[in-house]
């Protein structure tokens, strides 16, 4: 049973060791990482955003976050599953739950931005409606690919 829940304080380490073991995985922490996974609050919460937690039996497996732009624009990022618990649609359920959230704050649009490695994910994204897009600029030297999703 996965249940998928507003950000806490005491879900600031997962948020953290899950987005850094994907990251290390495939690609290298950067300054922008950095200072969102250590400063969840200030990078993200306190400007508008959002993250949500899924857990399952109460234990964090997965996250995602949404990064206010602008009234009308959010960036979903920092989305991680832990390895053990890849397999059971948690990715699927959250990036639903995180679009969901996008609409309750009256978004119109949620950007994304991914690296062409990563096809899970991109398939991921294409089923819960993103379409790939260009022409932002981004501040991570990773990301490759970027999409959006109009709400």
């Amino acid at each position: 049973m996965i249940k998928i829940v507003n950000y806490l304080p005491s879900y600031a380490l997962a948020f953290k060791e899950l987005n850094e073991a994907w990251i290390n995985k495939y690609f290298e922490m950067e300054e922008s990482d950095q200072n969102m996974l250590n400063n969840p609050k200030e990078y993200i919460l306190d400007k508008g955003g959002a993250i949500l937690v899924a857990l399952m039996d109460e234990k964090p497996v997965g996250t995602c976050a949404l990064i206010k732009i602008d009234d009308d624009n959010y960036e979903l990022a920092k989305m991680a599953v832990s390895p053990e618990a890849q397999g059971q649609k948690i990715g699927w359920q959250i990036g639903n739950a995180t679009i969901e959230k996008a609409r309750s704050l009256d978004a119109k649009t949620v950007y994304l931005e991914t690296n062409s490695i990563l096809t899970p994910a991109i398939n991921l994204y294409k089923k819960l409606g993103f379409q790939e897009m260009n022409g932002k600029d981004s501040p991570y030297s990773r990301c490759n690919v970027q999409m959006e999703l109009k709400l």
